[in-house]
């Protein structure tokens, strides 16, 4: 305030000069003009030495001046210092980034928010086939064409990644992730999988090739249990009961060898040769026959089937009937083998906008939700005991996941332990027939 009082006195003080030289000479109106112009010449030269100081690459010390001039250049300067060192640790910090990008194995490729490359590590140069020269500006699809990943990058739903070939080599696998940050732009990561997937393969074929293989011998093996048990009053009591727990045994055998072989089928083949337009009703009332069925003597336990019978309720599943049949009864039967007598299971089936819904609900004993995220891993038990006791396999829900997964489906679990369960199926739109 007091440099701008001062300028102001300045301003008169030339004013006053001027008029007061001009009275003497007869024109105080000239000698007005003549003190402001002065004035305006002294603020134009200033200017003019600013506008050189701020052009001048590089800069170098500000001009030196009196008054407001001198404020202001002074300010100026020193918010350059400090901008010039904001901008110096900014770029170190981009340097470290890029320089650590560059130490990834992944490769790392930077997108704006319309989905063209902008940057990228050389990972990326060597696994995508990317060039410096050339490809940056590109949208990505025109380097990833495959329609997958067209799909998966339109979609903007990035909760899983994607596997696929390389583009520039067939014998690697590429897993990608994309990533949002910023104001709408996206970071894409690839990394190199074949290794994995090539143990992954191995683990699969294994555990094929050996089910089959026990497949005949647990087959040989169960038909001489029954045979001898046919014989069993003949037999010491001693030997006639291990033999009913050599048949139980062997039976839990044949069922986890044919779990096995169900689920390395699921996870080799492609599978949709067999997808047909089928009733939801007709599938639940069968698998409800089944489960009442295996509840056997707990008469007390019931099975019931909802179906809505609104326009949208009589909608019609695309898929195949007996893999949704073998997932479905693995649900309806697990609660039948989890569930108290006295309790209440209901197989539900509903649809809407949003997609079609086959629901599992039972009013036991619930799980603990600490357990339900891992619940569809093979051979995940929340109670040992208690599953061995049932005759369960442990790949049960594993089977589930990977029908689901053919299906253009997900499982969804809500469940609270003396709360009861709900298993719920939810079939995409695509998926449902009028």
């Amino acid at each position: 305030m007091r440099l701008w009082s001062r300028e102001l006195w300045q301003l008169a003080g030339l004013a006053a000069l001027g008029v007061g030289l001009g009275s003497l000479l007869g024109a105080w109106a000239l000698g007005l003009a003549v003190g402001l112009g002065a004035t305006l010449a002294i603020h134009l030269i200033r200017l003019r030495a600013l506008y050189r100081w701020l052009t001048r690459t590089p800069r170098a010390e500000p001009p030196v001046a009196p008054g407001l001039w001198g404020e202001l250049f002074d300010r100026l300067y020193r918010y350059q210092k400090a901008q010039h060192l904001i901008q110096n640790r900014l770029q170190a910090r981009l340097e470290r980034i890029q320089q650590s990008s560059e130490a990834l194995r992944e490769s790392v490729v930077m997108l704006d928010r319309h989905g063209d490359m902008q940057w990228w590590n050389s990972a990326a140069t060597d696994m995508l086939g990317l060039v410096a020269g050339h490809d940056r500006g590109q949208h990505i699809t025109n380097l990833l064409r495959d329609p997958r990943f067209v799909r998966y990058f339109a979609g903007c739903d990035y909760a899983e990644p994607l596997t696929l070939i390389s583009p520039i080599d067939e014998r690697c696998i590429l897993e990608y992730q994309v990533t949002r940050y910023g104001d709408g732009e996206r970071l894409l990561m690839a990394r190199d999988i074949t290794r994995l997937h090539r143990l992954e393969q191995m683990r699969r074929d294994f555990v094929a090739n050996v089910s089959h293989e026990l497949r005949t011998p647990l087959t040989v093996l169960a038909g001489y249990l029954e045979t001898y048990g046919d014989l069993a009053d003949t037999l010491p009591p001693r030997l006639g009961r291990g033999i009913g727990q050599m048949q139980a045994q062997a039976s839990r055998m044949q069922n986890l060898v044919n779990d096995l072989l169900l689920l390395s089928r699921l996870e080799i083949d492609q599978g949709g040769e067999d997808h047909a337009r089928l009733a939801p009703e007709a599938l639940l009332e069968r698998i409800a026959f089944d489960a009442r069925a295996l509840s056997g003597d707990r008469h007390v336990i019931e099975v019931e089937v909802e179906i809505e019978r609104g326009e949208a309720g009589r909608a019609a599943l695309l898929g195949s009937e007996a893999e949704l049949q073998s997932a479905v009864s693995n649900l309806a039967f697990n609660a039948v083998r989890y569930t108290p007598e006295g309790s209440r299971i209901v197989l539900r089936w509903r649809s809407d906008a949003s997609g079609g819904f086959i629901e599992v609900e039972d009013d036991g004993e619930g799980i603990d939700p600490m357990h339900i995220p891992r619940l569809t891993e093979r051979f995940y038990r929340v109670d040992k005991s208690r599953s061995t006791a049932s005759g369960g396999t442990g790949l049960g829900l594993a089977i589930v996941k990977h029908v689901l997964l053919r299906h253009d489906a997900h499982l969804e679990i809500d469940s609270h332990p003396g709360a009861g369960a709900l298993f719920r199926c939810a079939f995409a739109p695509v998926r449902l027939r009028p």
